[in-house]
């Protein structure tokens, strides 16, 4: 637009062609190919030029169908084809309608008071956000300031256990194993606890990659969410020489909170170490919850 705008103001000002502005005034959309008219090979210009409207068009349609789609579908982004398609051709139908009722001025007549609410919609997001990023300032100010209560009976990891770690990589087979084994009893053993302190905490299962998670729930407050999963890595070149990027790949069991990853590799801890780090999770999310009320 700042190339085709720039060029048609320098012809209709600098080079006396007003034909093109009168044009611009009289039909805005012949008004491109009159300026294509000007350049050299303007037929194969103006193909091009419906063609790129045409895209436009069509990937408009389509991200605003899936986008009424998911709305209309509580959120779901895996819905039916005909689903898809029932939206698509009903935007294309009210365009349609709107263009013989009216022409262009009412399609564009009806899309400015159509966009009165949405902008209603937009500040009450922003509103939203701006609340999302304060309780998001407050948990890291939580993380910093939180005096984790001291560790006792943790049995540290032996010095040659935490070396092999360091040095093997793991296939997704052995940390699905770990995580099963290891990672979920902790889970229950927590989850066991805090029932009997009167907390009410599940354990949900991914039904698709069989994940664990550990979700303390606080009624109106924010729940707490602990997860250990399985994420892949390529392995360091002086490693291994295997060209194969599938052959590479290594896999960390990895802690995942209502906030995201954490960056931080479980994997050999014993079950007793999963607890603590759980427990100190749990402390932190606790205080972040002071800091808010």
């Amino acid at each position: 637009m700042t190339a085709f705008g720039n060029t048609a103001i320098d012809m209709i000002m600098n080079r006396g062609m007003t034909g093109l502005g009168q044009a611009v005034e009289t039909d805005v959309p012949i008004a491109l190919f009159r300026f294509l008219e000007y350049f050299p090979f303007s037929n194969v210009l103006s193909m091009v030029a419906i063609a790129m409207v045409v895209i436009f068009f069509v990937t408009s349609s389509d991200s605003s169908a899936m986008v009424v789609d998911m709305l209309a579908s509580g959120g779901n982004s895996k819905t039916p084809l005909w689903q898809r398609v029932f939206w698509s051709g009903l935007i294309g139908i009210v365009a349609m309608v709107l263009l013989l009722a009216g022409g262009l001025e009412a399609l564009q007549t009806v899309t400015i008071a159509s966009a009165l609410p949405f902008s209603i919609v937009l500040l009450v997001s922003a509103y939203g956000l701006l609340k999302a990023l304060a309780v998001d300032a407050a948990k890291k100010a939580s993380l910093e300031r939180t005096t984790l209560t001291p560790k006792v009976g943790h049995k540290p990891i032996p010095w040659q256990n935490r070396l092999a770690t360091m040095v093997s990589f793991p296939r997704r087979a052995h940390v699905n194993r770990f995580i099963q084994d290891v990672a979920l009893p902790a889970m229950e053993s927590v989850a066991s606890e805090l029932g009997k302190q009167g907390v009410e905490s599940t354990i949900q299962l991914d039904t698709e990659k069989q994940i664990p998670s550990l979700v303390v729930l606080h009624g109106d407050e924010v729940d707490f969410f602990y997860k250990v999963t399985p994420r892949s890595y390529l392995q360091p070149s002086f490693m291994l020489d295997e060209e194969d990027e599938e052959q590479r790949k290594y896999f960390r069991a990895e802690v995942f909170l209502r906030e995201g990853g954490q960056g931080y590799d479980i994997m050999g801890w014993t079950s007793d170490q999963v607890i603590g780090d759980i427990i100190d999770q749990y402390e932190k999310h606790m205080h972040f919850l002071h800091m808010v009320r």
